[in-house]
């Protein structure tokens, strides 16, 4: 009943460690958000500086295995090649070892002091300030992993306890079994964290010798793979690549390690033992592991990579590329999600001005020459409405209050620029329509029409440029307003000029209906882009 109970309280411990550490982690990547724009636009091709911001980036969320996905998101997407994938997903690996530091400190009489943090984390979230419930939740998250580190450490109290596992272990005391218990087990929780964390437990309270600790160690660093593996699931192959490699230095690194481990065990654990606190030996020899497993790999960047295009060989069917910024790997960082989202807006807003200009061209040239350009880029358009919106209702529960306005503009944003598409359409089908009947605007006509569109492009540059600084210009919405004015005006004189001439009969009632139809049209368009612009004004997302 005793080694029942404390079973219990050794998978409580486990539950409550894990929801600490992905609390801790989330609240972590909340608050660092600005820092991990930063540390992801500083990756360049130097191998040296994108370990470091895989070690910065891991060691700010507290997850190796949410750096890895978001490197093999970033891949699938087209934003980092793969050797810069590989030194980020290497430095992840470093990174993580600052958990079993924190998790060392355990060995000290402070657990239940820091445990305490768990209450005024709780205690925080009820304040009505974002910051503030972001440090509530770290601090909850930090609490509750040394409430489950507590809990796992009370399951090893008891002397009959400690015998059992002993006697477990000393029938499975094989360092290939220790290894595969180490993958087996940290694949199912899937956290490294909680699997050193119970290692630390067990060899601290005398359930488990540190030679064996060891092996079980060197074993989580490899079941942490598994996670990153399953995100390539439906990836393209370039992130079924990086998962690859990933998992590859893991494989090598561990593979090598056991035979250097199993051939050196009592020096090691000598060497180990001169710390005197098993916790920190633990931690150091993982932190160990990794530094030399790095720095092994370091210079084989571009090997690793070409064994990876060996093993993984290219589709031959072609990739879509609509979708440049986003892709759901991304969720595990809000914060990176948050920034993609808007690099994947502007890329569809420039598609949509792309066919409005040539909605433009075929009207004043009587053209269909951009029939499958334009038809094809409004398909792409079309489907990037599609995909970020559904993008933007999974990023939306994962933000702060703040954010969440941000996101309601994103999607107002998103529908004016895909109604920018549809009038390139419409543009496109009227100048098909007018050139099977042999119909053609006056030049005064078409000159009406250039000054108006030329407006709006100059107006749509102007929108970009504000929801690209993300920043209220008074100067610059002034402007836009002014730009809004100008095409109203144009609307009443042009629709003006367009009577007369039909009073004066230099224009037929069927090409009239055309005309107007155009600058009506016209005059939404601004209407739209000028919506754009002033979401940056307005982040509710109410519109101009």
């Amino acid at each position: 009943m005793v080694i029942f109970t404390s079973f219990i309280a050794l998978l409580a411990g486990i539950g409550v460690f894990i929801v600490g550490m992905n609390m801790l982690s989330s609240s972590l990547q909340k608050i660092a958000g600005p820092s991990l724009k930063k540390l992801i636009g500083k990756i360049t091709s130097n191998r040296f500086a994108g370990i470091g911001i895989g070690a910065g980036v891991t060691a700010l969320i507290q997850s190796s295995d949410a750096t890895a996905v978001m490197a093999i998101g970033f891949v699938n997407i087209g934003v980092m090649t793969l050797a810069q994938a590989t030194s980020v997903v290497m430095g992840a690996k470093i990174g993580t070892t600052v958990t079993g530091f924190l998790v060392s400190l355990s060995s000290f009489d402070i657990g239940l002091y820091i445990s305490v943090f768990a209450l005024i984390g709780i205690m925080m979230q009820f304040i009505k300030n974002d910051k503030i419930k972001n440090i509530g939740g770290l601090l909850c998250g930090l609490g509750l992993l040394f409430i489950g580190l507590d809990l796992m450490s009370s399951s090893f109290n008891n002397d009959s306890v400690k015998s059992f596992i002993q006697n477990i272990f000393s029938t499975i005391n094989f360092p290939l079994l220790l290894l595969l218990l180490g993958i087996i087990f940290t694949a199912i929780i899937q956290s490294s964290s909680a699997m050193s964390g119970l290692v630390i437990i067990m060899v601290s309270s005398g359930a488990l010798d540190l030679s064996s600790g060891l092996f079980i160690v060197l074993g989580a660093n490899f079941g942490t793979c598994i996670t990153p593996i399953f995100a390539t699931i439906g990836s393209n192959t370039n992130a079924k690549r990086t998962g690859f490699i990933y998992a590859f230095i893991s494989f090598v690194g561990v593979f090598l390690f056991t035979i250097v481990l199993w051939a050196l065990n009592e020096q090691i654990v000598s060497i180990l033992s001169v710390i005197n606190n098993e916790s920190y030996e633990i931690a150091i020899f993982n932190l160990v592991f990794n530094l030399l497993n790095t720095a092994l790999f370091t210079p084989l960047i571009k090997y690793v990579v070409m064994l990876s295009k060996f093993v993984i060989k290219d589709k031959k069917d072609k990739v879509e590329e609509q979708i440049k910024y986003i892709d759901d790997r991304l969720l595990r960082t809000p914060a990176i999600a948050m920034y993609q989202t808007k690099r994947e807006i502007i890329n569809m807003a420039n598609k949509s001005k792309e066919n409005f200009e040539r909605g433009i061209y075929d009207i004043l040239n009587e053209s269909v020459d951009n029939r499958e350009e334009l038809f094809d880029t409004e398909k792409t358009i079309n489907y990037m409405n599609k995909t970020i919106t559904q993008f933007l209702v999974k990023l939306s529960p994962l933000l702060d209050l703040k954010d969440e306005k941000q996101i309601g503009s994103y999607f107002h944003v998103v529908n004016d620029i895909e109604r920018i598409g549809d009038f390139a359409k419409n543009f496109f089908g009227d100048a098909s329509d007018m050139k099977q009947s042999g119909l053609s605007f006056s030049l005064t006509a078409k000159d009406e029409i250039r000054e108006m569109s030329q407006t709006l492009f100059e107006m749509y540059d102007l929108a970009i440029s504000l929801f690209v600084a993300g920043k209220k210009n008074k100067a610059k919405l002034k402007e836009l307003s002014s730009f809004e004015e100008k095409i109203d005006g144009y609307k009443r004189e042009f629709t003006a000029n367009h009577f007369e001439r039909l009073s004066k009969e230099n224009c037929t009632v069927e090409l009239g209906s055309y005309y107007t139809n155009l600058i009506n049209s016209l005059e939404r368009v601004g209407d739209h882009i000028v919506n754009v612009g002033f979401s940056v004004k307005n982040p509710t997302g109410d519109q101009h």
